[in-house]
């Protein structure tokens, strides 16, 4: 159910999400102006559920993401994931807990031409680390990856030997690969069609029972209303929540008067 407070001081919350955001605000300057970015942002992302963020382009979905991922620093506010601040570390501190915490997959897909679906995967392995696995244990860590997304039988094949849909099924396969507690899709279904982008949709909502985490990114609000829990944002604001605990800072109606 989701929990609604238009009163921030009032807000707490819950003992032990896998990921908290705390007034979260990201503000960029120039000497001629002053843009806000996201304005105090306050939601929990559910351990092994899927979330959906939603919102039109220019909402602060992309801000938002790269708060979440440590890849950028919020002016005011935390990101708080297993009890770890994000900000507290240091820039090779993060890319190392990116690298056995998140995976990340993309609307372009980002597979490497020249190699093949399973050398894709094979080489976030090597990249990752191996998810704390021996290296002689890599090989069929990479089919295993394949074969959660029905991609098995498909293992030799270039990217340009497959659809998009499968192309992007290689990619979270390799987001897979070290075995990360959480996945952050980033708009995955807006380069396909929408029956593809549906298949796709359920391949990573089912990652859930597998105990991931999945953090879904879309401006497609259609989509987002399957998750189990979602925060639309707009203007930079939480402007509606449900299945999570989140501060709603602006209404809808409000943001569009």
């Amino acid at each position: 159910m989701s929990i609604v407070d238009n009163d921030p001081t009032n807000y707490q919350l819950p003992a032990s999400p896998l990921i908290q955001v705390e007034h979260l605000t990201r503000i960029i300057t120039n000497r001629t102006q002053k843009t806000t970015l996201l304005h105090d942002v306050t939601f929990a992302v559910p351990a092994q559920k899927l979330l959906t963020i939603n919102g039109p382009s220019g909402s602060g979905k992309s801000t938002l993401l790269n708060m979440l991922t440590g890849i950028d620093k919020p002016t005011e506010g935390r990101v708080v994931f297993a009890g770890q601040e994000l900000k507290a570390q240091g820039e090779n501190a993060l890319a190392r807990w990116r690298g056995r915490n998140v995976g990340i997959i993309f609307q372009f897909f980002q597979l490497i031409s020249t190699l093949t679906a399973f050398e894709n995967v094979l080489l976030a392995l090597e990249l990752g680390g191996g998810g704390g696995l021996p290296r002689n244990a890599w090989r069929k860590r990479a089919q295993d990856c394949l074969e959660i997304v029905d991609l098995g039988s498909f293992a030799h094949r270039l990217p340009s030997e497959l659809s998009g849909g499968q192309q992007q099924r290689v990619a979270i396969a390799r987001a897979l690969a070290n075995n990360p507690p959480v996945l952050i899709a980033d708009e995955p279904t807006g380069n396909l069609d929408s029956k593809t982008a549906y298949s796709v949709f359920n391949i990573l909502a089912g990652l859930t029972e597998q105990g991931k985490t999945v953090i879904y990114v879309t401006h497609d609000s259609q989509l987002a209303s399957y998750a189990d829990a979602r925060i639309n944002l707009l203007d930079g604001r939480i402007v509606s929540a449900h299945g999570t605990q989140a501060i709603v800072t602006a209404k809808q109606e409000e943001v569009h008067s």
